[in-house]
């Protein structure tokens, strides 16, 4: 066999060999790619995105979009083939996969996780948009969960208002966890509760809730490293009460990024006028109570998602403002927003067509 044909026929054997490698070696690496983007004004499915009953709504137009993220599955296992040509699309995003399931996290995990944030973030968006049209919210601080084997389990339970801890009150989530630290582990801290059963009763009835309880529990050392601090067991958290009824209807979606989206659809809907003016606004962002506006993950990914459905300016956490302006969507406009007050002042902007001193994102 001459030398050439020889060489060939290796070089096409030996990349042979490292093709089949590509396909069956994994990669401890997963995947991110535009996921779906919907209108919070619209519907979705056939049903509104938003229904508010009891209140009186306007006519909107245009669009307020909230994006999303595809993402691999956990216990997908990424070829170096498929590692490489994410690495070299433009679209997707290849990341470790402990990036998106840190500690082993198994997909069920994942997926609780992701609907308890977005049912939160649900009722943030809530919140944040009545606060912002001085439409007065009741607020209380919850148990949030309880931890198994912990304890609190058994004596306390999802739902229980914490009125106050050793007889301080308590007003924030984060009182809860600095009453119970001021104990050494093995002490006993007592909680006044409402128990949940009485506080949904009281809230069908329209009432104030007719009985309390003292719950005494002992302490225990945290499982963190670091210095020894007393726990219960329990995450604390906050409840509502709505002067009318807002519904979100989305299914098969899950974090906390479509908060602020889901803020401005409702404030838009219970507002003469439209925010949009007619155009395509799309947007994320994580929101609090307060109504300010987090950063999320995969933001490159939800601007070039939301671009190609036809978006022409997209509302832009500040902390990840950078990141988005390095790769912008040609025909996007970055908006720059640190709450829902921004947002509105910008969309307000927006609508009078005075957009020269829009706080647009930079890549510095």
């Amino acid at each position: 066999m001459p030398r050439r044909t020889a060489t060939m026929l290796a070089s096409t054997l030996m990349l042979i060999v490292l093709l089949c490698a590509g396909v069956f070696i994994p990669v401890p690496y997963a995947e991110m790619s535009p996921g779906p983007t919907v209108n919070t004004l619209g519907d979705h499915d056939g049903e509104p995105v938003l229904r508010i009953d009891g209140r009186k709504t306007y006519p909107t137009d245009g669009h307020l979009n909230m994006t999303t993220v595809r993402v691999t599955s956990a216990d997908y296992r990424m070829n170096l083939v498929e590692a490489v040509y994410g690495w070299l699309a433009h679209d997707n995003k290849v990341v470790p996969h402990d990036t998106l399931y840190p500690d082993g996290k198994t997909e069920e995990q994942s997926t609780q996780e992701n609907a308890e944030e977005f049912s939160q973030s649900q009722e943030s968006a809530k919140v944040a948009a009545l606060k912002e049209l001085d439409v007065p919210v009741k607020s209380w601080v919850i148990v949030s969960t309880v931890v198994k084997d912990s304890p609190a389990e058994g004596r306390l339970h999802a739902g229980d208002v914490i009125k106050s801890v050793d007889g301080s009150a308590v007003r924030e989530p984060a009182d809860v966890a600095e009453l119970v630290t001021r104990h050494k582990p093995g002490e006993d801290v007592v909680f006044t509760i409402v128990p949940a059963k009485e506080q949904a009763a009281a809230e069908k009835e329209n009432r104030a809730p007719k009985r309390t309880e003292k719950v005494t529990i002992t302490t225990r050392a945290s499982d963190d490293a670091g210095d020894e601090r007393a726990v219960v067991g329990i995450a604390a958290g906050t409840d509502h009460t709505f002067p009318f009824t807002i519904d979100i209807e989305l299914a098969d979606v899950g974090g906390p990024s479509a908060g602020l989206m889901f803020a401005l659809g409702i404030y838009d809907k219970l507002t003469p006028g439209s925010l949009t003016g007619g155009r395509f606004v799309a947007g994320t962002g994580t929101i609090d109570d307060a109504g300010k506006v987090g950063p999320i993950g995969g933001i490159e990914m939800k601007t070039v998602g939301a671009r190609a459905k036809g978006a022409e300016y997209f509302l832009t956490p500040a902390d990840n403002c950078a990141a988005a302006a390095a790769d912008t969507p040609e025909g996007l406009t970055l908006i720059k927003v640190d709450t829902i007050h921004d947002a509105l002042g910008a969309l307000e902007d927006l609508d009078s067509g005075d957009t020269a001193d829009l706080p647009t994102c930079t890549a510095s």
